[in-house]
């Protein structure tokens, strides 16, 4: 992009010059005017050329569940049972239980605590709007930001799409302008909250001078699935209710009240791969039950994706020493065959100093921070998310940001790699810059109970 901005600038400078008698310059003639507006010419197709539109996070909210909306591994073991699932479906619900990461407190709506579970529409509309109407509420009230004067609205939601779709009600309860851009992503996963981001940074590279909400969540009530299929079923063991409201701006004004600032964003799609495409998959079983089936494939088809996507990013943010290392070690590999030798892992952590690992599960976050040679901490923000609310999908990351806000970690200058895998199959990375030092004690979803954190999650041997 850089190089063909060079091309039409040079292009449009020789067109200039002839324009002015490129041999009266040779002479010596040109005028004080003329040079001036060479000069002008030169600087304003600079700034045109290499002006970016800033990112600036200003604010995000996540929903905080009730408590007696929690369900305990026991009370979920029960509901089971009573709804008649075979002896070898309840146990094997157990064992991903124990071995998921997840603890007593996550939540689910209330829908799924009635015997049996209701999952009619209406209660998915139920769930939708108790979590956005809670979030947008707390986040426009938080910064006195009028619903007016929003002017990008993006919601995903990967499962329920309603007609009309999720902006249409949220514009209808908070009355927005009648000409705010509003989109609703639907079907694109647990990445879909990056890809939310990716969609409005490039909105505001059009939309000068504006304000974009972002609602990121998954409606958990309707998506139980009923049926025996092991690959379908562990799905209903790791995901809980949640959502985050996400408030960005390219204005100039709120960089001063800003908390982050996006500096980068990579996406990375496997979707042409058959193996990655059909590794997260909404089917009917052979009883026609509709559920979402999780391949075995699945770790290793995110770690092919993240590898991509490092490809793209590490340019981007590794030093060159950095670099170098990775380079040569690839070199050594390809041209000398060294197949037994271990190709050599970017030290990130001289990128970031944080690392928000999209919540999919114990043995996901543990996967990713063993390829990446990070630290076992550095996945502390995401198995306590994990731990206390679940896979709450597109949402997770910012669970695990607030995380390290509350704790006190994130400071000025600080740069977050957030990791977002979804079904596709994708991956996606945005970075951020901390523009402040993060006051731990603001509210959030966290505040109540940050002391008791870190635990050490419970290892089951089965």
């Amino acid at each position: 992009m850089v190089e063909f901005k060079l091309m039409i600038m040079k292009a449009f400078l020789c067109n200039y010059f002839s324009f002015l008698n490129l041999s009266a310059i040779s002479k010596g003639s040109i005028s004080v005017t003329q040079s001036i507006a060479v000069i002008a010419l030169i600087l304003t197709l600079l700034y045109i050329c290499f002006n970016s539109t800033s990112v600036y996070l200003i604010d995000y909210v996540c929903y905080l569940p009730p408590d007696n909306l929690r369900v305990p591994h026991s009370h979920f073991i029960e509901h089971f049972k009573l709804c008649n699932f075979e002896k070898e479906t309840i146990e094997f619900h157990t064992k991903v239980l124990e071995k998921s990461g997840i603890g007593v407190e996550a939540c689910m709506p209330e829908s799924v605590h009635e015997l049996p579970p209701d999952n009619s529409m209406k209660h998915a509309q139920a769930e939708t709007e108790m979590v956005l109407f809670t979030i947008v509420d707390e986040l426009l009230s938080k910064h006195n930001v009028h619903p007016k004067s929003i002017d990008l609205l993006v919601s995903n939601c990967s499962l329920f799409c309603p007609t009309p779709c999720i902006t249409s009600t949220i514009i209808n309860k908070f009355g927005f302008r009648s000409n705010v851009k509003c989109f609703s992503l639907s079907g694109m996963g647990c990445s879909a909250g990056l890809l939310s981001v990716s969609l409005v940074k490039d909105l505001l590279k059009v939309h000068k001078n504006s304000l974009a909400l972002v609602l990121s969540m998954e409606a958990v009530a309707p998506n139980g699935y009923n049926g025996n299929t092991k690959s379908k079923l562990i799905a209903n063991a790791l995901f809980r209710m949640g959502g985050a409201a996400i408030l960005l701006s390219n204005r100039n004004l709120d960089k001063g009240i800003a908390k982050y600032k996006l500096q980068h964003l990579v996406r990375t799609h496997l979707g042409s791969k058959d193996k990655a495409y059909q590794s997260v998959y909404q089917e009917p079983d052979e009883n026609n039950i509709v559920g979402v089936s999780l391949s075995r494939s699945l770790l290793s088809v995110a770690s092919s994706a993240l590898r991509i996507n490092i490809l793209n990013l590490g340019p981007l943010v590794l030093p060159y020493s950095e670099q170098l290392r990775y380079g040569l070690s690839m070199i050594r590999r390809k041209i000398w065959a060294a197949e037994d030798k271990e190709m050599y892992v970017p030290n990130f952590k001289k990128a970031f100093e944080h690392f928000c690992i999209h919540a999919g599960g114990k043995t996901v976050i543990d996967g990713i921070v063993e390829n990446l040679k990070l630290h076992r901490e550095d996945g502390e923000a995401s198995r306590m998310a994990l731990y206390r609310f679940g896979n709450t999908s597109s949402s997770s990351l910012w669970y695990e940001l607030s995380y390290l806000e509350a704790k006190g970690r994130v400071k000025k200058g600080h740069k977050v790699w957030q990791i977002g895998f979804g079904s596709g199959f994708k991956c996606n990375s945005a970075v951020w810059k901390c523009l402040s030092d993060i006051d731990p004690n603001v509210k959030s979803a966290w505040s109540d109970r940050i002391h008791l954190y870190p635990i050490e999650i419970p290892v089951f041997d089965c």
